[in-house]
């Protein structure tokens, strides 16, 4: 038994000085960016060895992606977005009108957490072109989650007639983006409650019948 409260402990521990690590690089790199920012830096603002960020992350770009996919996730669980209870009940609301309430709703939560990332990941790309790699893949990770909505809310009681599912998927894609989102909340001086209702007010007109 005590070498189970043992390990509880420790693991707990691990998880604290983890979180501390993301937090204090979240915050660094979103004032003075990525480039001035050392693993030196986020170390004294965590409290702890930057030998411990090296042992955990292994580097500062990895560091850059964990804080990235948790800041989309919202926590460091292995779940994919489209897993997520938010989406996945989304996905099964009655209407078209009731997902995408829902479905705006669950991607405002997530661009809260990930607007204020997009410089960061921009300027970081720019300066080391093995960052870029971290995320690429054959399709816009974003965009299969916004098709697959897409998909789903055009099938329902509601939706517009006539709209082919790929118009509606882009008209999801690009509207609810980190970018357009960022001009409306961060550069505009919009709430995010603001930006809410102004999304769900433009896409029920683009994609719902009444």
């Amino acid at each position: 038994m005590g070498d189970v409260k043992r390990v509880g402990r420790q693991t707990l521990k691990a998880r604290e000085t983890r979180r501390r690590i993301l937090e204090a690089a979240r915050a660094l790199f979103v004032e003075r960016g990525y480039g001035v920012t050392t693993l030196q830096d986020i170390a004294a603002e965590a409290g702890v060895a930057v030998q411990t960020i090296y042992f955990v992350f292994g580097n500062k770009r990895t560091l850059l992606k964990e804080l990235v996919d948790i800041s989309i996730a919202g926590d460091d669980e292995p779940e994919a977005t489209m897993d997520r209870p938010w989406f996945v009940n989304a996905l099964a609301a009655e209407t078209a009108d009731a997902q995408l309430q829902a479905h705006i709703s669950g991607t405002r939560e997530i661009l809260e957490r990930v607007a204020p990332m997009m410089k960061v990941i921009d300027t970081a790309a720019a300066m080391d072109p093995e960052i870029a790699e971290l995320w690429r893949q054959d399709e816009d990770p974003r965009f299969t989650v916004q098709a697959t909505a897409a998909k789903a809310l055009m099938a329902k009681e509601g939706a517009r007639e006539g709209l082919p599912v790929e118009r509606a998927a882009d008209v999801l894609f690009g509207l609810l983006s980190p970018e357009l989102y960022l001009l409306f909340v961060h550069e505009r001086g919009w709430s995010p409650e603001q930006w809410q209702r102004w999304a769900y007010d433009t896409l029920r007109l683009q994609l719902c019948s009444t």
